[in-house]
Parts: C-alpha cells; sequence; structure tokens
C-alpha cells in the first residue's frame, strides 16, 4: 500500500463534509439537525485536537458568578484547569480555562452571524482572574488574559458566492468583544477576522480538514491558559443557597 497525505486529509474533510450533509437531509426537525451538526463537529476536535484541549458543549461561569449562554462547541483547557463542573448531564466550564467557543449551524446567513457574534460576547464579557506564576527560583508575573477565539461552524451558506462581499459585511458589523475570528463553512471554505479587518476569505476544497489546522495553530500560539484563581471561587461556598 502506497500512502499519500493528500488522500489523508481529503478524506478527512469529505468525512466530515459527508456526515454533516446527511445530517442536513436526513433529520426534518431544525434542533435535531442543530444537534447533529454540533455533534460532527464536537468529535472532529475530540479526536484531533491535542489531549491537553477538550471540546464540549458547555455554559462558562467567572468568580464573580456571572454565566455565558449556553454554547454549542467549547475549545477548553484540561491540563492545568483545576475544576471542571458536570451537573445534570451539562458541563460549566471557569472563564480562565476556555481557549474558544463556537457556534454549529447549518448555514451560514447574517442572522447566524449575529447569532453567533452575541453567543461569542457573552463570554468574552465574563471576568477571569490571573495568578502569579510560582517556580523554583521565584514567581513569574501573571499572565496576560488571552483573546478567546470566536467562531461559526457550518455546512453551507445563504449567500451567493458562499464566501464573498455579503459574509465580510456582516462580520464586520459589530465590534472586537462579539467578533468572529474564526469560521468554517465546509462545502465553501474558511474565514478569518482579526484587528486588520475580515478580508482574508479562503475558499478552498478541504475547508473542514482547513480549519482544523489553523485552530490548532492558534492554539499552539496561546501556549497555556492563566493560572486561576481558586480562592476567587471558592468564596461562593459561604453563601447560603435559597431553600
Amino acid at each position: 500500500m502506497t500512502w499519500s497525505i493528500e488522500t489523508l486529509l481529503s478524506e478527512l474533510h469529505n468525512d466530515i463534509q459527508n456526515r454533516l450533509s446527511r445530517a442536513r437531509k436526513a433529520f426534518g426537525h431544525p434542533g435535531t439537525k442543530g444537534d447533529a451538526s454540533e455533534s460532527v463537529w464536537l468529535e472532529l476536535l475530540q479526536t484531533y485536537l491535542p489531549r491537553r484541549y477538550q471540546a464540549d458543549s458547555a455554559h462558562v461561569v467567572d468568580s464573580d458568578g456571572n454565566f455565558s449562554e449556553q454554547l454549542d462547541v467549547v475549545v477548553f483547557d484540561r491540563q492545568y484547569s483545576p475544576f471542571i463542573f458536570n451537573f445534570e448531564g451539562q458541563k460549566v466550564i471557569p472563564a480562565e480555562s476556555v481557549y474558544g467557543v463556537f457556534e454549529a449551524k447549518q448555514s451560514i446567513n447574517a442572522d447566524q452571524v449575529a447569532y453567533a457574534r452575541k453567543k461569542v460576547a457573552s463570554v468574552r464579557r465574563l471576568h477571569r482572574t490571573s495568578l502569579p506564576i510560582p517556580h523554583a527560583g521565584g514567581t513569574y508575573s501573571p499572565k496576560p488574559l488571552q483573546h478567546i477565539i470566536g467562531g461559526l461552524l457550518t455546512l453551507e451558506s445563504d449567500w451567493s458566492p458562499g464566501l464573498g462581499e455579503a459574509l465580510t459585511s456582516a462580520l464586520t458589523t459589530g465590534g472586537h468583544q462579539d467578533r468572529l475570528d474564526l469560521g468554517c463553512v465546509a462545502a465553501h471554505g474558511i474565514f478569518s477576522c482579526d484587528d486588520a479587518g475580515c478580508s482574508t476569505l479562503t475558499p478552498i476544497g478541504k475547508a473542514a480538514t482547513a480549519f482544523l489546522f489553523e485552530l490548532i495553530a492558534r492554539l499552539q500560539e496561546k501556549a497555556t491558559v492563566p493560572m486561576i484563581d481558586v480562592r476567587a471561587y471558592a468564596r461562593w461556598l459561604d453563601v447560603d443557597l435559597p431553600v
């Protein structure tokens, strides 16, 4: 057998696109379609991200007791995070542990972009702690809080062309707190936004694989999450619960 990296990468994308397409065709209920799409993207990240990262649907909480909205995909640290809450089948993740959040939908359009921006902003506005880091020779300064990656993952686009001026216009509405940094439209390509704008649109044939690689590269650049102030969360132990 002759191995081919081109074939491996192509088949990875084809598998994701085919599964997203089957979910769209097979399920009639919009909620069921959404759950199936979310599951496909989560399995991709759970399978191929390095083990120090995890991906799951979740809420995010901060040490002031504020919660985000529910997120389809949260990429978070599990190597240095001291706790992840599991309550009645729902995950709640401390804000300091989050690297990125994504919404997973069937198709991208202006309404879905606005919806995803609202979800992303609900995480970025949360308070995050960062403590000095002790080491053998002393103490490192607290790590500056890193930008949380936000994005939108879909199979198709309601625009024609799929990645064009209509998408650019939707992505550039808003500000830094609700910006979508990275996204994938599996049938068309990936998009990327930064402080310079949202002019980078990449129409490519293996979009799901390209998105995975770009996300991993961005996670590598972020290194580790800040050192969480566990005592800031522990103070809630003294608060009386309502009867």
